[in-house]
Order: C-alpha cells, then sequence, then structure tokens
C-alpha cells in the first residue's frame, strides 16, 4: 500500500502493433491532473519491456491500452510477466475491448478494463482504489 503523502505512480504504455496513442495520451493527461506521476513509455512496446520498465520506475500500476484485438494475446503475457518478476502491482487495461472479453482478462488477473466511454472520474477513482485498498488488486 502506498503512504498518503506520496503521490500514485502509474506507468502507461501502447502494446504491441497498435500505433493509435490519442487516448491514452488524454488518459495521461487526465492522470496528471489528478495529481499522479505518469510515465508513458509510448507506441509499439512489448510486454516484457513495459515490465522491465515498470521495475525500472518503480510503479504503483501498470496500464495499457489496446486498440487492435490483440489484448487477449498480448495481455496474458504481461500478467506472466508481472507474476514471473514477482511483483504486486495492479495492471489495468483500456481501449477497444469487447464486453465479452472482459471477464477473461479479469480471470488472468487484470485489475479493471476501461473500454470507450469510461469517465475520467471513473479511471481515477478506481486507479486511488487499486493503489489504497490492495486486497482489490489481481494479477
Amino acid at each position: 500500500m502506498i503512504s498518503e503523502g506520496k503521490r500514485i505512480r502509474i506507468l502507461l504504455s501502447k502494446v504491441g502493433l497498435d500505433g493509435h496513442d490519442r487516448g491514452i495520451k488524454l488518459v495521461a493527461s487526465i492522470l496528471r491532473e489528478a495529481g499522479m506521476e505518469v510515465v508513458y513509455l509510448g507506441k509499439l512496446q512489448s510486454p516484457e519491456g513495459i515490465i522491465q520498465a515498470a521495475i525500472q520506475e518503480d510503479v504503483d500500476v501498470i496500464g495499457v491500452s489496446c486498440l487492435t484485438g490483440e489484448h487477449l494475446s498480448l495481455v496474458p503475457d504481461i500478467v506472466e510477466s508481472i507474476r514471473r518478476n514477482n511483483l504486486r502491482m495492479p495492471l489495468i487495461v483500456g481501449g477497444i475491448v469487447p464486453r465479452e472479453d472482459i471477464p477473461q482478462l479479469k480471470n488472468i488477473g487484470v485489475a479493471a478494463v476501461f473500454t470507450s466511454g469510461s469517465t475520467s472520474v471513473e479511471i481515477v477513482k478506481c486507479i486511488k482504489d487499486l493503489v489504497h485498498n490492495p486486497e482489490t488488486r489481481r494479477v
């Protein structure tokens, strides 16, 4: 659990061959305005590269965006890498994720999934809850 005075650090990244980054940049801006430190890796990141950056940056939360339908093939690799590295940070996923895929992502350990239409209030509240209430984390 993060101490009250410490700012939440979140790593945001695009994963796989997804080059659409307007949405994740908007989310990064929203999280910064909410007082969080945001580490943005950019586009075309590998699952292992995301985890190595999360370790190096000592983040509290990892957030990845998928808009190309690769979420069911790449997110499990991220979850496996989190486990392999014995990390205790929640993973959130955003983007174009069909509603029917959300239970599968949560079953493998994803803490939250944000689809288009999610509000900034929902996203910020969820991240704060995940950080301050470790029992709500998955992975």
